[in-house]
């Protein structure tokens, strides 16, 4: 999976969203801080890849992406629209290739302005990166190229406070950062800031009205903090592999990054920095059980401005929650099976 998986609704429930098989489920809270009710299948009944991709716009609403097959080594993309947890998602639409036949490209990142569009972004045949936007009165503006070339892993993309979109990428020897220079316009590289980025690490927040952080692991080892105009900041060394999980929350009354990892040990560990503020240090904790090898976890903030992590294993299913207590520091209730 790729984007924020685990997130709440308009509706203040939290909902997990998660690949099975040829199908998308979601499985969300019957109220908010309540039970949790029974995977449902979401998007109709047109089979998928393994593949899923969820973004979220400041509308509440979940935009979800997948591949699909359409003819003999052929694939195109799909894209749904969740409005609620509870109800029943929008059936699957499709959306094309970027290079307009051929099989998958690449897994989708999705991200969605202040408008309300989704923005799907995917690597092309010619390794550079294309965009697919929503018009703001309904359909799709044509395919964009948005060039790079080399593009590897995993795209992520993020829409910053300001409502405008931003992505990023991993090429050999550096990152690529596109933005929008005005709502609905097409993102423009750039930057290419040297790094040795590991495939499959980026992951992107919104930290500032002006900037987006972008946290990656380097060939070292060590999980890095880059904002676009500065130079990536070392800030503790990466506790497994993978990308780790973001968000901002309110700690004791201050504006922090927590940060969420599958450690090599197999236990989810969390780290706390004060919010663009690398040069104060951070340091991993352990929680809760060791998980399968494929576990992800996620990150969210409930109704109640409670920070909750989420640890799910796509082989099995198995879905763990924990959420901080309401006492000084980054303290968790005891992990809980649902």
């Amino acid at each position: 999976m790729n984007g924020d998986w685990f997130i709440r609704g308009r509706d203040g429930r939290l909902s997990v969203y998660l690949s099975s098989g040829e199908a998308a489920l979601c499985r969300a809270e019957r109220g908010p801080g309540g039970p949790w009710a029974a995977p449902r299948k979401v998007g109709g009944d047109q089979k998928l890849h393994p593949v899923l991709v969820i973004g979220q716009g400041a509308d509440g609403y979940a935009h979800l992406v997948s591949w699909r097959p359409t003819a003999p080594g052929e694939s195109g993309l799909v894209h749904s629209t969740h409005f609620r947890p509870r109800l029943a998602a929008l059936d699957w639409n499709p959306v094309g290739h970027p290079n307009k036949k051929g099989d998958r490209t690449g897994t989708p990142a999705v991200a969605v302005d202040a408008q309300g569009r989704a923005h799907i972004f995917v690597r092309n045949l010619g390794t550079g990166v294309s965009m697919l936007a929503q018009k703001e009165k309904g359909g799709w503006e044509p395919w964009r190229d948005l060039k790079g070339r080399d593009v590897q892993g995993d795209l992520d993309a993020v829409t910053g406070d300001s409502g405008r979109v931003e992505l990023y990428a991993a090429v050999p020897g550096a990152l690529l950062h596109w933005r929008q220079e005005k709502p609905g316009s097409q993102p423009v590289l750039e930057e290419a800031m040297e790094a040795t980025p590991r495939p499959g690490t980026l992951r992107a927040l919104a930290t500032s009205s002006e900037s987006t952080t972008l946290f990656f692991t380097d060939d070292s080892g060590d999980l890095c903090a880059w904002r676009p105009g500065g130079k990536p900041v070392p800030l503790l060394a990466a506790a497994g592999p993978g990308p780790v999980a973001a968000v901002r929350c309110e700690l004791d009354g201050i504006d922090c990054t927590l940060l969420a990892q599958r450690s090599a040990s197999g236990r989810v560990t969390f780290a706390a920095y004060p919010t663009e503020e690398e040069s104060a240090g951070a340091w991993w904790t352990e929680s809760g059980p060791q998980l399968p090898a494929d576990a992800e976890v996620s990150l969210a903030v409930d109704e109640e401005g409670r920070v909750v992590a989420a640890a799910l294993s796509p082989s099995t299913g198995r879905l763990l929650l924990t959420r901080r207590k309401d006492e000084p520091g980054l303290a968790l209730e005891a992990w809980r099976e649902l």
